[in-house]
């Protein structure tokens, strides 16, 4: 399995590879929406993309609408965010995000989320 990492925090980046790796995910990386959507057209293989909200060049939000509009119909998407509200988490959804992780996580919260995406056991 290969996911996409996407957020400006190096911190955040490593702290999520280091997760994903101990689990067999093999991980790539980008720092922001329009390096993660070079990323999918350069190698479109992902399973996973799991991206900021809040990012330079081009925010999260741009960047799963972008994704689904190209034809990321099968990749699984997650939101990996501070932003907390509900008007938040719709608009992800609504954009094509299919669960949505709120900051400051750890590791059993996001083991949570991917097997509610069916991407590992819980």
């Amino acid at each position: 399995m290969r996911a996409l990492i996407v957020d400006d925090s190096r911190f955040v980046r490593d702290f999520l590879r280091g997760l994903l790796e101990e689990k067999g995910i093999e991980c790539e990386e980008a720092a922001d929406g329009r390096a993660g959507l070079d990323k999918l057209n350069e190698t479109p293989d992902f399973d996973l993309a799991l991206v900021d909200w809040n990012m330079p060049v081009m925010d999260g939000l741009e960047m799963v609408k972008h994704l689904r509009a190209e034809g990321h119909k099968e990749m699984k998407v997650m939101m990996v965010t501070t932003e907390a509200e509900n008007d938040y988490i719709l608009r992800a959804l609504d954009a094509g995000a299919d669960e949505y992780l709120m900051k400051p996580f750890d590791d059993e919260a996001l083991t949570e989320k991917l097997a509610m995406m069916g991407l590992v056991e819980a």
